[in-house]
């Protein structure tokens, strides 16, 4: 058995708590289990145990055998002084405090239902795309749904703090925050970092100076993305670009960053740099103060609105320079702008609200993403094979989230649905038992 399976048992009290003592033979009376701390420090916090005629408040440190305590040097930390109770498997040595007194043990081995680790093995030992593929047909539907509500908005704190980070890195300022995290939505998975580098590369003050004028937009960023550097020597509009860059590069002192860092291959042409870049020049010259755009607005018919950008005529005609394209280029159409709002704009609102403890703003972002349509994708499709359709993009994000911080970790053991799982298969292997 592991710890982790350990912590399970105690954090959800699946054990046979009749006649519950120590091994040195005094009663313990559970009042209150305590706290799971995911973070450094005893496993669980701000416990309340009755042992013998006294009562404890503190800590519960978890291990498989009582000796782990020495190995994990927990005798030299001080923040396991408080430790009241240690739960383990098995005790194989004594756990003593400064003072030379003993810390109170309590073992588990024959206290966990037998049909338990079985179940819990059996789940974890699923080679499939998650580990609960067999399972999930049986898990009831308000287990699934609250357990999904609860992973959007994880995911969603996840992105916040990561924002706030950011904001500090920023110096506070949200409009550069929002500049940046734009930048780098538009950039979609290939090439997010390299329009992530390219708006560290602009100062947001330089875009203000020059937002009267798109082709001076498009020249600052399509010149410091490194792309002007070769060029169709025939195409007018493209040596219009080069020669506006080079008269501003001189100017403010810029380094562009090299081409070579933009990735086209196996892509659609509708999504090529270029495209982008020319999609966000645009957004950026027709929104003046974009984050204060972003915050007043309520709902996704404003923000599609707000999204609907008119490129120059060039490339209306062009998915790169000097090559005309067969057809007119698509705008930046509801899958971008899908994008864009899940990645972008619903994070900002939501960091914005935390940040500043305003609930409405984090409420305004879930919105959001209940009004926008399911994402579809591989992995969407996968779950639906599951047997569960998706109805909007807070649920697809919630997928996500389930997906990778869970499953592909086998995190069941935290999981509602894992325990929901253990539940029913531990009980079910109990009664087989019985009628035997």
């Amino acid at each position: 058995m592991t710890e982790d399976f350990i912590h399970y048992i105690w954090r959800y009290q699946r054990f046979d708590q009749r006649n519950l003592h120590t091994t040195d033979g005094e009663p313990i009376q559970l009042l209150r289990r305590g706290d799971y701390n995911r973070h450094a420090g005893p496993d669980f916090t701000d416990a309340r145990i009755r042992i013998g005629d006294t009562l404890w408040v503190g800590n519960v440190e978890i291990h498989c055998r009582s000796s782990e305590w020495y190995q994990h040097q927990h005798d030299q930390d001080p923040a396991y002084r408080n430790v009241i109770l240690h739960v383990v498997l098995d005790e194989d040595r004594q756990v003593l405090r400064k003072d030379g007194s003993k810390i109170p043990c309590l073992t588990l081995r024959e206290r966990i239902p037998p049909g338990l680790p079985k179940a819990y093995f059996r789940l974890l030992q699923e080679g499939d795309w998650v580990p609960c593929q067999h399972f999930w047909p049986k898990v009831t539907t308000v287990t699934k749904e609250l357990w999904l509500d609860r992973q959007a908005i994880e995911r969603l704190e996840e992105r916040a703090l990561e924002l706030e980070n950011w904001l500090n890195q920023v110096g506070g300022d949200w409009e550069t925050l929002c500049f940046q995290v734009m930048a780098r939505s538009f950039g979609l998975p290939v090439n997010k970092d390299p329009f992530l580098l390219l708006s560290q590369r602009l100062p947001l003050t330089l875009i203000g100076r020059h937002r009267a004028k798109l082709l001076d937009l498009e020249a600052l960023l399509f010149g410091q993305a490194g792309l002007l550097d070769d060029i169709p020597a025939e195409d007018p509009y493209a040596l219009r670009l080069q020669q506006e860059y080079h008269f501003l590069r001189h100017k403010y002192q810029l380094e562009s960053l090299p081409g070579t860092i933009w990735k086209m291959l196996r892509m659609r042409p509708a999504n090529f740099p270029t495209v982008r870049i020319a999609q966000f020049a645009a957004l950026l010259f027709q929104t003046v103060h974009l984050f204060d755009k972003i915050r007043a607005v309520q709902n996704l018919a404003e923000i599609q609105h707000l999204l609907t950008v008119r490129v120059s005529p060039y490339w209306r005609h062009h998915y790169r320079f000097g090559q005309e394209a067969s057809g007119k280029v698509p705008v930046l159409g509801p899958a971008m702008m899908q994008i864009v709002t899940i990645n972008a704009i619903v994070p900002l609102i939501f960091a914005y609200g935390r940040h500043h403890q305003e609930m409405a703003y984090q409420e305004k972002a879930l919105a959001i993403l209940e009004q926008l349509p399911p994402e579809d994708n591989h992995q969407i499709r996968a779950w639906k094979k599951l047997g569960y359709q998706a109805e909007s993009a807070f649920q697809t994000q919630a997928l996500y989230h389930l997906k990778k911080r869970y499953c592909d970790e086998r995190q069941c053991l935290h999981c509602a649905i894992g325990h929901h799982i253990l539940q029913a298969d531990s009980a079910a292997a109990k009664h087989l038992k019985t009628q035997e």
